[in-house]
């Protein structure tokens, strides 16, 4: 071949590896924004057993097509306590057999049905083009993947079928068991997917081509993408804590000791290949896609009763480290979650939660300093105020770069629901700076109040707590039906601070309370009243 033939061979194959990374793409990350919500089902149903976490993970990955995500994912909740290790071991496993159905939807190429599943692309843009709705438009770029990724294969196969005598001596001296093995671990590395290194390596069969001798050379490189799959969930634990470290290492040690212990049995059965897959499926592809398929099952198989062993292996090598800056808040959100809208705001929602407990803790101290004229409760009670400012500037970064990853409408509303919440928490925070300046304001000026109105703003203040409680109930379980008796609660508050004030009014005109006490008195009492109403605004999103 001339250098023109080497050229023209390269840019055809290069450019039929491009377009069926863009169908992957499109595929996994449309499937992804769709499935979401099933996602977020199959997470939330985490249990102690193992085999339910398997089929978890399995069923997560078959989903979006993508066992990188998944494990990604993982990592995340790992990472905000979702997901102890001892699940994620087996949820890891899973997510393994899982993308192996990417390789089997690549295997359909040597088969004569994949012309007219190409068609899928037109399908799909026009769905993708006519429909206005959101979930229609996403299915149509879901076609449109799925008919890039055949036609990508297409190219790569007919490129291939173009230069086939050159490729062939090239790979036919390639038989090197540790060179294979090598070149699947980099190659995988380098495209972050086994999914699409094992589709390259079944374009490379449907186009007649054959790695070394025929046998079990071809299998050594598909040992070596498995190893080559954990980069990405290597590096995105790089950034978390000392749990979600252990996960990607877990996901390496699992992946990497069933790799090695396959590439043993191959080497010391040279005739593996033409003794089982090769006997039991005609097409090359199938064969390939098969084995992979049955390398991940057995692997999970043989490794499942030893979750424990991998976990205290990880823990072992990813000791603790006690180097968090102390008073640190603990979060629910992690960047890796931005990937899946519906799992973000999920964890956004609890992340709303947790300012909450904080706004409100605040809140209460600094109301126990002032009833008790405790000044040694008003530095915690500014600590906290301060956490809560610190969660609440965490919440708004996330929601500015969730709000740019999804446009979907119902995300949007959840977004924006967030957002006014967390706005209305801070007003609460406020509320509780503002007792600390009465709290102040009351010693300095040697104010006093009576022991019965104490003990009215303590009841009005438990009227503020029971309605806090049924607002937590109202957004956790998204029940409309309570509305009714948060009003109910308001009301009652609202009543509190009029017979307050009035009665002010009244010990005023007696002489039997000083005018100085009326500046503290009045805003306290309507500051009281202005956290009910937030707590109201809080618990309205719902509807």
């Amino acid at each position: 071949m001339n250098i023109a033939e080497i050229t023209m061979f390269v840019v055809r194959l290069l450019a039929g590896t491009g377009v069926f990374l863009v169908g992957v793409h499109l595929l996994t990350s449309n499937i992804e924004q769709l499935a979401t919500g099933k996602i977020k089902s199959l997470f939330g149903k985490t249990a102690d057993k193992k085999l339910p976490n398997v089929a978890i993970g399995m069923g997560a990955t078959a989903l979006i097509q993508s066992s990188g995500v998944t494990t990604v994912l993982i990592v995340g909740f790992v990472n905000v306590g979702i997901v102890n290790l001892y699940q994620a071991a087996a949820m890891i496993m899973g997510a393994n057999i899982g993308t192996t159905v990417t390789a089997q939807i690549a295997a359909l190429s040597a088969f004569p049905i994949t012309t007219y599943i190409q068609v899928c692309v037109f399908v799909g843009i026009m769905m993708y083009m006519i429909c206005k709705r959101e979930s229609l438009r996403r299915a149509g770029l879901i076609f449109a993947g799925l008919g890039l990724i055949f036609i990508g294969l297409s190219l790569m196969s007919d490129a291939m079928k173009g230069s086939r005598d050159m490729i062939q001596v090239l790979f036919e001296h390639v038989k090197n068991p540790f060179l294979l093995f090598l070149i699947g671990i980099l190659l995988t590395a380098l495209v972050q997917s086994s999914s699409a290194t094992t589709s390259i390596i079944i374009a490379m069969s449907v186009a007649g081509l054959t790695i070394g001798t025929g046998g079990n050379e071809v299998l050594y490189i598909i040992l070596g993408t498995n190893i080559g799959s954990c980069v990405t969930a290597l590096m995105s634990s790089f950034t978390a804590g000392a749990n979600a470290k252990r996960a990607g290492l877990i996901h390496l040690l699992f992946n990497t000791l069933g790799s090695v212990i396959f590439f043993l049995l191959l080497i010391l059965w040279p005739g593996f290949s033409q003794m089982t897959f090769q006997r039991w499926f005609d097409s090359a592809a199938t064969q390939i896609a098969m084995f992979h398929t049955f390398f991940n099952v057995i692997c999970t198989v043989l490794f499942l009763p030893l979750c424990g062993m991998f976990v205290k292996v990880s823990e072992t090598l990813i000791p603790e480290r006690k180097t968090e800056k102390a008073g640190k808040v603990d979060t629910c959100l992690d960047e890796r979650m931005l990937t899946s809208p519906s799992l973000a705001i999920s964890q956004l929602e609890k992340e709303t939660i947790l300012l909450a407990e904080e706004a409100m803790g605040a809140f209460r101290t600094a109301y126990r300093a002032f009833d008790k004229k405790d000044q040694s409760l008003l530095e915690p009670a500014q600590e906290q105020i301060d956490r809560a400012d610190e969660v609440y500037h965490g919440i708004v970064n996330y929601l500015i770069r969730l709000s740019a990853q999804s446009k979907q409408v119902i995300h949007e509303k959840s977004i924006s629901n967030i957002h006014s919440n967390v706005g209305d928490i801070m007003r609460i925070a406020e509320i509780a700076d503002n007792f600390i300046k009465y709290t102040r304001s009351t010693m300095k000026h040697n104010l006093d109040f009576s022991g019965s109105v104490r003990r009215e703003i303590g009841e009005m203040v438990q009227k503020v707590e029971e309605l806090y409680s049924l607002t937590k109930q109202i957004i956790s379980e998204k029940d409309v039906s309570l509305l009714a008796k948060a009003d109910r609660i308001e009301d009652e508050i609202d009543g509190f601070r009029k017979r307050l004030i009035d009665g002010h009014i009244e010990r005023l005109n007696a002489g039997i309370c000083r005018p100085e006490c009326s500046g503290v008195f009045i805003n306290l009492v309507s500051n009281l009243e202005r956290l009910g109403d937030h707590l109201t605004y809080i618990a309205y999103t719902v509807s």
